[in-house]
């Protein structure tokens, strides 16, 4: 009987291309054939006697080859089988080698449970959605490095290196960052899994290849100039890529004391609040309905200073009273006035700002430089994270609405956005995410170009209509069942892929699944260091000082070289 293998081979080589063309190719190790499955649940597949069930780990490839078609598939589970239930009851001496050898494979064997995910069909360019299943005793093997580069693609530009799939040195895994920031996305993972480290990683690689503008909310100054790295300090984008970023800062003494190069300070004049901003935090302020809805009748009655004039020394009756009595009580404006003069313990916000802080993010944005806003000792109040974040999207987002309609389509469309803020959940909880401004973009898609890269460590906190429009779901491990089941909502297979996410590390491990990558896949994520800076054209030491003795500027003359 001839060898299904190299039967296949003859006609379909791994690389996709006829045989004759691409010349000899290594074989791929076969592990086992197809004994069950089905379309919805996946399939079985029995290892062969000399494949070790010890190095098939849950998140590796395999191909199933079948006919015509090769199927990529990811392994979500590992079990031990054997033909003889009695086995179970009355298994071998374990000291009688021989016989373990002569089970090993016949009576006992492993088993193997893969999703498949693409199907490639002969003569056929790009792997598409599988709707159908390999037949019995189809080969399965190891994919090859062939195989994943088939699927991922190769290093070009709009593409970055996220990292390796597990146990699979030397072979990289690109992600379409186009695709990742052409609508929404998100970065979930318990506490200490790294997610500060990806999300620092995701944005320089958008900040690299030039596929959007960046906006970040900088809750624990960790993406400016500086982050934390294990055990040390690392470099952040302000200093890689020189004058691309731009570091705003809400706390100058916090800033300058960590060595932070700001190029703006950040003020909000109480007149340029206004009620929806304050709505926004309302479940921080823990603000009741009528509360709520008496904010806008105080903008209404005491105009653009409302703030001012509420935290003025005037005792609750009389403003009252001053105002209209019927329509708000004094004990509705004595409690809107102790919870709004939290505000008094911001240094960043003032009676009036001599500049309007929006305008300059705007002014940044506009010309591709992408802006940090750092919080200093102020990312410790969620009160304030949540405000001045609120304040600054939904004033970015007007501002790109009315642009966008403008351009009708023409050349003069805002360029990408992409807005990152941590704590998700608090902005998108499913009782307000109707109403904040987070909630409209993620709802817009790629609407008016501005998305969202969330970063979370409880995503069951966020609304599930929101979470159905994540289109890349970048998730480091998690434990607990509420957070896992929302990172699956909405994804097909998703039974199967937990047992995967379950497994992964705590550390330098993430499942990549949606919209930028064409399968879900498990990386270890690539290091956050000195060869990581190369890549991204920072130079220091002699080369930097070779470049500017040649006159080179920064970043922004060289798109390869990176100069503080």
């Amino acid at each position: 009987m001839a060898d299904p293998k190299s039967e296949l081979d003859e006609f379909f080589p791994r690389d996709g291309v006829s045989r004759e063309a691409a010349g000899p190719t290594p074989s791929a190790k076969r592990l086992g054939i197809v004994v069950s499955g089905s379309l919805s649940k996946g399939l079985d597949i029995k290892l062969d006697r000399d494949a070790r069930i010890e190095e098939t780990a849950v998140g590796r490839y395999v191909v199933v080859e079948s006919a015509e078609h090769k199927f990529f598939s990811l392994i979500t589970d590992v079990a031990l089988d054997s033909t003889n239930p009695l086995i179970e009851k009355t298994p071998p001496d374990a000291d009688d080698e021989f016989v373990r050898e002569v089970m090993q494979g016949t009576s006992t064997f492993g088993r193997l449970h893969v999703s498949p995910m693409l199907v490639l069909k002969k003569d056929e360019a790009e792997p598409k959605p599988v709707k159908t299943v390999p037949s019995h005793f189809a080969p399965a093997f190891e994919a090859t490095s062939e195989d994943v580069n088939r699927i991922f693609g190769e290093a070009q530009p709009g593409y970055f290196e996220v990292g390796e799939p597990l146990d699979m040195e030397g072979i990289k895994i690109y992600l379409n960052l186009k695709r990742f920031a052409e609508r929404s996305s998100g970065v979930f993972g318990k506490s200490g899994t790294g997610k500060t480290y990806l999300t620092r990683m995701l944005l320089a690689g958008m900040i690299q290849e030039n596929v959007a503008v960046n906006l970040v909310f900088d809750m624990h100054n960790e993406y400016g100039w500086e982050g934390s790295g294990e055990h040390t300090k690392v470099k952040a984008l302000k200093q890689l890529y020189g004058s691309r970023t731009a570091i705003f800062t809400l706390d100058e003494e916090s800033s300058r004391r960590r060595g932070s190069k700001v190029d703006y300070v950040v003020r909000i004049g109480y007149d340029t609040i206004e009620p929806e901003d304050v709505d926004s935090i309302s479940g921080v302020l823990n603000l009741s309905d009528v509360q709520r809805g008496a904010l806008y009748t105080l903008r209404k009655k005491l105009g653009r200073d409302w703030i001012a004039k509420l935290l003025a020394d005037r005792v609750p009756e009389e403003l009252a009273e001053s105002l209209d009595q019927k329509t708000l009580l004094a004990g509705t404006l004595g409690a809107i006035q102790r919870k709004l003069g939290m505000f008094e313990r911001f240094g960043f916000m003032t009676e009036t700002a001599l500049e309007n802080a929006v305008e300059r993010v705007l002014e940044y944005l506009q010309k591709g430089v992408n802006v940090v806003i750092e919080f200093g000792r102020y990312g410790n109040s969620l009160e304030a994270y949540i405000l001045v974040a609120n304040f600054i999207t939904r004033r970015i987002h007007r501002a790109y609405v009315e642009c966008k309609e403008a351009a009708q389509g023409g050349a003069d469309e805002p360029r990408q956005l992409v807005i990152t803020i941590e704590e998700a959940h608090k902005f998108l909880d499913p009782l307000i995410a109707k109403q904040t401004i987070f909630g409209t973009i993620s709802r817009e898609l790629r609407k008016y170009n501005v998305t969202l890269l969330i970063v979370d460590q409880r995503p069951s906190g966020i609304d599930p209509e929101v979470m159905s429009q994540i289109g890349t779901r970048v998730t480091c491990l998690l434990d607990d069942e509420q957070d896992i089941r929302a990172v699956f909502s909405g994804i097909s297979g998703a039974s199967e892929l937990r047992q995967v996410l379950a497994r992964l590390d705590t550390r330098q491990q993430a499942l990549i699944l949606g919209h930028a990558v064409p399968m879900p896949v498990v990386v270890r994520t690539r290091n956050y260091d000195a060869a990581f800076y190369a890549a991204a054209g920072f130079v220091e030491g002699d080369e930097l000082q070779a470049r500017r003795e040649r006159g080179s500027r920064s970043l922004y003359g060289d798109e390869k070289e990176g100069l503080v």
